[in-house]
């Protein structure tokens, strides 16, 4: 692969969590969402992503601690804006944290941050976040009013919530797959480094990999599902590939 193709590469970040849901079903130790991360980076993920969220439904503090140990690639903690997830990510100095919203009663994450209507809020943990040299990212709708506060914040780097994409069909797919290419270019033109990522499939992944102006993707719960079938290893091959073609 050429230097060009290398830095052009769109990468993916791989989230474990929902190992660490299967294992919180039996509360043992098995599977472990850590040897889970050793085997996505084999199987060509370039980052991994944890939610450590305020009720440790399934990646807990135990997790954290082990993966920021030993991974070799970069790990980004997923956490809602508190001042006990703020100070366990400064204990722990990840590469990245993503602040995403967070309700006790969801299923998963529903919708991007409100970053516009929680800027003063939200001022505090972007500043400490980066003050301790943690990559900060804000977790968002495609919606230019919340660009504009992820730049006025400060944050360098927006993941845009692609859930809705994922979740429509026919015409208001393609609409909403038009405003996160619309949002992707002018996130970038503000000088954003742009991500994307919720409820991404096989089906779905091609059209979002081919936005020029995005530098990674954040896939977890369909990797796990399809790892039930094919295994781990294959089933990130297999989007892989896919992002790759689409990307090329």
């Amino acid at each position: 692969m050429s230097r060009a193709s290398v830095l052009d590469k769109l990468r993916l970040g791989v989230n474990i969590d929902h190992v660490a849901t299967i294992r919180n079903a039996r509360g043992i130790r098995h599977p472990d969402p850590v040897r889970a991360a050793g085997l996505a980076v084999r199987a060509g993920a370039d980052g991994i992503t944890a939610h450590l969220r305020e009720d440790r439904r399934h990646i807990s503090d135990e997790d954290i601690a082990s993966l920021s140990d030993v991974l070799s690639v970069p790990l980004n903690l997923e956490m809602a804006a508190t001042d006990e997830m703020l100070e366990i990510a400064l204990r722990h100095k990840p590469h990245a944290c993503c602040i995403v919203p967070e309700k006790r009663q969801e299923l998963t994450t529903e919708g991007g941050l409100d970053a516009a209507g929680q800027h003063n809020r939200l001022r505090h943990y972007v500043d400490e976040l980066g003050r301790a040299g943690i990559r900060v990212s804000l977790f968002i709708d495609p919606d230019k009013e919340q660009l504009e506060a992820a730049v006025s914040l400060g944050a360098p780097v927006t993941e845009l919530h692609t859930g809705l994409y994922c979740e429509l069909s026919g015409q208001p797919q393609e609409d909403e797959l038009e405003r996160i290419r619309e949002a992707s270019r002018y996130g970038a033109s503000l000088g954003l480094e742009m991500h994307a990522g919720h409820g991404l499939s096989y089906d779905t992944v091609a059209p979002v990999a081919a936005i020029p102006e995005l530098k990674e993707l954040n896939i977890g719960h369909f990797l796990i599902g399809e790892a039930i079938f094919h295994g781990l290893e294959v089933s990130i091959g297999e989007m892989r590939r896919l992002m790759d073609e689409a990307r090329a």
